[in-house]
């Protein structure tokens, strides 16, 4: 155990990392713009750094999104950017955002609210001027710490302390916060696989357990886009070593059932599962030999490109597919006909799922991943001129024989192999 100096120091050092890695933020983006426009507004305008920022520099991770927090009402956060020209976005002002933008950045600006009422998916607010009474309806105490643009912490419920220590504990009453809005149960599921070094607090897990219901009453678009957060953990697997996470995880997404999967990753698997987007990262979760695909593809409405995505994968899956399936001839037809995200989508998923190594695979899905789609060498014109096929039906038969059968020998087909399809 660490003696009280020990801990002392070890948070004097945090700090000062903190703040200057704040400081960099400032520096290496335009939030400094955005900070000269809003309080330089009047005198008492103000604008914070809060929630995920903050959280990702304590924890020394890195910051992809910036968001802000500001004592200044929607209309007149518009007001103070367009007198410093600085583009931005209205759409979220019926909840209080203004999404402004400097070169490739986004910046989200967030008046400083209070609840009214609440009904598990949706909060009626007011605009507030105290910074602690908006802390207060945020969801954890890690996403509840804001920052000036010198790295001063504003931390009203300690949670820069408890992200450092591994807890993840909710503002004030957990029964209350959840029902506020049921989605927090997935958020807290989350940030507890990301930053837990505790196990989970008896009485969290029961206000979990009793709000669960509350699940169905959000929209699927709100669980699929907090799934994809999940899915893309580095600390994924500690869900199957924690029996509590994965109850709950199984009990909202039942259609998940090769969550398992992330827990048998060899050095290999876990450097290529970083490269995969959500989508193929779902196919590993639901494709399997019932009608679980379909099941899930239809109660999320996932769009028809990423149905037909999935399916392709499906289909594949099920036609029995052994080690002879995944011949360059065999995966070549994928590649031509299907394209090459189907054909590496194929490859990659055998290879996750295999229990051994396979060099063979590793080595295809590699090729395929620098190869271009050739273009059939043979035209409807050649047919024309050379064989004094018409155009039609016939001319279009031809056609695809030959393509086929060019494709069938790993693209390449000589003028008698042409010539004998045309005379048949």
């Amino acid at each position: 155990m660490k003696s009280i100096l020990d801990k002392i120091f070890f948070r004097s050092n945090n700090l000062d990392y903190i703040c200057l890695n704040i400081k960099k933020l400032t520096k290496n983006t335009p939030a400094n713009k955005i900070f000269d426009a809003i309080n330089s507004y009047d005198s008492k305008s103000e604008i914070r750094y809060v929630g995920g920022c903050i959280r990702k520099i304590i924890n020394k991770e890195t910051v992809d999104d910036i968001d802000l927090s500001t004592n200044l009402e929607p209309k007149y956060i518009c007001e103070a950017l367009k007198k410093k020209d600085i583009n931005y976005y209205e759409t979220g002002i019926k909840h209080g955002t203004i999404t402004a933008v400097i070169d490739q950045y986004k910046f989200e600006i967030t008046t400083l609210r209070k609840d009214i009422s609440t009904d598990g998916r949706h909060a009626k607010v007011e605009y507030s001027k105290d910074w602690k009474e908006d802390a207060s309806r945020r969801d954890f105490t890690i996403n509840a710490i804001y920052a000036d643009r010198e790295g001063n912490l504003f931390d009203p419920y300690d949670g820069k302390k408890d992200l450092e220590n591994g807890f993840v504990n909710f503002i004030g009453d957990a029964n209350k916060r959840i029902k506020e809005d049921y989605l927090r149960i997935l958020r807290y599921l989350r940030f507890f696989l990301n930053y837990s070094k505790q196990p989970h607090s008896k009485e969290v897990l029961k206000n979990l357990k009793i709000n669960i219901n509350g699940i169905s009453k959000l929209s699927k678009d709100r669980l699929l886009d907090e799934l994809k957060k999940i899915l893309k953990l580095e600390t994924l697997e500690k869900l199957n070593k924690d029996k509590s996470s994965l109850d709950l995880f199984s009990i909202i997404f039942p259609e998940l059932k090769n969550i398992y999967l992330f827990n048998r990753l060899n050095s290999y698997k876990k450097n290529i599962l970083n490269k995969f987007n959500f989508i193929f990262l779902l196919s590993l979760m639901i494709v399997d030999n019932t009608d679980n695909t379909d099941y899930f593809l239809y109660k999320f409405n996932i769009s028809k490109k990423n149905q037909k995505r999935i399916r392709n994968i499906y289909n594949f899956y099920r036609n029995k597919i052994t080690s002879k399936t995944f011949t360059e001839n065999n995966i070549n037809k994928v590649f031509y006909y299907d394209g090459k995200q189907a054909a590496l989508d194929i490859l990659n998923f055998k290879i996750i799922h295999s229990k051994k190594f396979d060099k063979n695979l590793k080595d295809l899905a590699e090729k395929y991943n620098n190869k271009l789609i050739p273009i059939m060498p043979v035209r409807a014109e050649d047919l024309i001129n050379k064989y004094n096929i018409v155009e039609g039906k016939q001319l279009g038969s031809k056609l695809k024989l030959i393509e086929d059968e060019w494709v069938k020998n790993n693209f390449s087909i000589s003028d008698e192999q042409v010539e004998y399809i045309i005379n048949n």
